[in-house]
């Protein structure tokens, strides 16, 4: 840790007091060391799950009021305050004082679930039950699908079956899945898969796994380096795929306010995803046990209060 400077909001932009920041898969090569990134980076950089409250206001902000306590779409939230545009910050109700609200990648579990166009009776496979994987169980189960959840852990799909999955399969046997979905589909294979690892060989079973007609969503954060693709396949299928990584900055912000609203009327309770908190100080153990996965591990979150 170092001492910066305070930041200091402009025009349109507001100053947060943070209390937490969410770490993400996103974070962890750069952390491991990238040729083309510049170290050390700014203050506070890489964190983008941040959540206070407003501290200082630039001039034309009139939608916020120091002391609201908001989630932001920001991206220096490894910090103990931040700088973000007004119109990228939700204030929170309430009712969810004293929780961590880790909005963006909330926001983008939501934004991934309406790219899905997930319907009543449909039978949806998702692999890979980390943090997004869960989210879109429970939001793919109260939709009315029967979702099947595919991952490597069996403590990851048992938080699947919390969330409301019908069925659990483990990621082991790139074959013997296939197989399974066959029997539980009747051969059909699903309407919807969705892919939330960000690895080839999860996209290459999601291509495997889903059924003439259907969506392939990739959710997974595909980041290291480009990808091969049974193109045949996709073909043959006549599949619709969808890059469900929004960056619309008014999508991202209904992705958010979905959540915000899901979470306070109790329809989506969270609490079970935030396994592990940090203080700041301890920034660095919260990447590494987000790349490692400790036992009972599922999100990190890093406490600046």
């Amino acid at each position: 840790m170092a001492d910066a400077p305070l930041p200091q909001p402009t025009l349109g932009e507001v100053r947060l007091k943070l209390e937490g920041c969410g770490v993400c898969a996103s974070n962890l090569e750069p952390w491991a060391g990238l040729p083309w990134m510049t170290y050390p980076g700014e203050p506070g950089g890489l964190g983008h799950e941040g959540w206070g409250r407003v501290d200082a206001l630039g001039d034309g902000v009139t939608n916020l009021a120091v002391g609201d306590r908001v989630a932001a779409l920001s991206y220096r939230s490894f910090a103990d305050y931040d700088v973000a545009r007004a119109d990228m910050v939700a204030k929170l109700p309430a009712s969810l004082d004293g929780q961590p609200f880790p909005g963006e990648p909330l926001g983008c579990a939501f934004n991934i679930f309406r790219r899905s166009d997930i319907q009543p009776g449909q039978t949806v496979a998702i692999i890979g039950i980390g943090f997004l994987g869960a989210v879109l169980t429970k939001l793919a189960s109260d939709a009315g699908a029967r979702v099947i959840a595919i991952s490597r852990r069996q403590e990851s799909l048992d938080l699947a079956t919390h969330y409301g999955a019908a069925k659990t399969i483990a990621m082991d046997d790139h074959w013997a899945i296939i197989e399974r979905v066959k029997t539980l589909t009747g051969d059909a294979l699903c309407e919807r898969v969705i892919e939330a690892v960000g690895k080839p060989w999860p996209l290459d079973l999601a291509t495997a796994l889903i059924g003439f007609g259907g969506r392939l969503v990739v959710a997974g954060y595909h980041q290291d380096g480009p990808r091969q693709i049974n193109m045949q396949e996709w073909n043959w299928k006549g599949i619709d795929v969808v890059n469900a990584h929004e960056r619309d900055p008014a999508v991202q912000m209904r992705g958010l306010t979905e959540a915000i609203a899901a979470v306070a009327s109790g329809r989506f309770d969270p609490t079970p995803l935030y396994t592990h908190r940090y203080p700041l100080e301890r920034l660095g153990e919260a990447l590494d046990a987000t790349r490692d996965k400790p036992g009972g591990f599922v999100k990190a979150l890093v406490m600046m209060e």
